[in-house]
């Protein structure tokens, strides 16, 4: 950690890559962040002084101070004018981000107390790991009375569909890796795969294992039918899938009535319901996230915004 005004660039923007805590393990201030700014910006202490009503020798004394915490020079001095130096540059660019921070933080922070009202449209598919919906829209509700909650459920293609065309506000779902980059995940729980089997199936270790048996699965373009089809593929073999339906709990009742065997989230696999053998799969079967999901160039309402943060915190909690 530099601790003189002889600290290189770079050993000044390795220290301010993780973020803007001093040497000696003290915070810049922030009123000098914002001193500093205004000379750079203002293209000198004299005008700087003028913009921030400040006493010339108060800006001075700030912008020292700053240099003599972060352990390196921000501007190159003459007596004709003052230019940022490489690290004061950095600076600059950091501190313009960390405004935006702020600015974006007060208005999260407006908006979740003072929503009392609003309509929110959630979407969600039927497999969420052990992140509990019915649990956060309760206590969301609890929270907001004001706000008109509406459910739809689908597969996350007919979700993600729903976003686009505006008639949901936010989707919970497995984000998988090919999700569109117009749209913003937000990670809110693991989930897992397994092997389904019928009662009384004898045990098995590998998908491989499975090879000569029917498949039960969800429609082909679905994320489990994919799932599915490339790791058998990466086992050697194409499944054969006789049976195709339109959700994870259909899939457990045609398993658990012996019409085949399937891969399931372990959340509906070890859910009440018809009874089921479950076997861990060796090798594991990866499972998207779950994620809470909007488009990235649709501004969310202050109510909507509410309930992004509010599924999120109740995520965290469950842990």
């Amino acid at each position: 950690m530099p601790s003189s005004l002889t600290a290189t660039p770079r050993q000044f923007q390795e220290h301010f890559a993780y973020g803007f805590s001093a040497v000696h393990d003290e915070w810049v201030e922030l009123r000098q962040l914002e001193t500093f700014a205004a000379v750079a910006r203002q293209g000198g202490f004299t005008r700087a002084a003028e913009h921030l009503r400040l006493a010339q020798s108060a800006v001075s004394a700030q912008v020292r101070a700053l240099e003599a915490e972060l352990g390196v020079p921000l501007f190159t001095r003459t007596t004709r004018r003052v230019t940022l130096t490489e690290a004061g540059e950095i600076l600059l660019s950091r501190h313009d981000r960390i405004q935006a921070e702020l600015a974006a933080t007060r208005t999260d922070l407006t908006d979740l107390t003072t929503v009392l009202r609003g309509r929110v449209t959630l979407g969600a598919t039927a497999v969420l790991g052990p992140f509990s919906l019915p649990r956060a829209l309760v206590s969301f509700h609890d929270r907001y009375p004001g706000v008109d909650l509406s459910l739809r459920s689908d597969l996350i293609a007919g979700l993600l569909a729903a976003l686009d065309a505006g008639e949901t506000d936010l989707v919970i779902g497995p984000r998988h890796a090919d999700l569109a980059t117009r749209f913003v995940a937000r990670r809110l729980a693991a989930e897992h795969l397994v092997l389904a089997l019928p009662p009384g199936h004898p045990p098995v270790t590998s998908l491989a294992g499975l090879r000569k048996e029917p498949f039960v699965c969800l429609p082909a373009g679905s994320g489990l039918h994919q799932i599915l089809v490339a790791a058998a593929r990466r086992a050697g073999f194409a499944p054969r899938i006789p049976f195709e339906t339109h959700s994870a709990a259909s899939i457990r009742d045609l398993v658990s009535a012996g019409l085949g065997v399937a891969i399931l989230a372990r959340s509906a696999a070890t859910a009440p319901g018809p009874p089921i053998a479950v076997q861990a799969a060796q090798p594991a079967i990866p499972h998207p996230p779950i994620a809470v999901i909007h488009r990235r160039d649709r501004p969310l309402s202050p109510a909507a915004r509410a309930c992004r943060h509010h599924v999120m915190e109740q995520a965290q909690l469950a842990g």
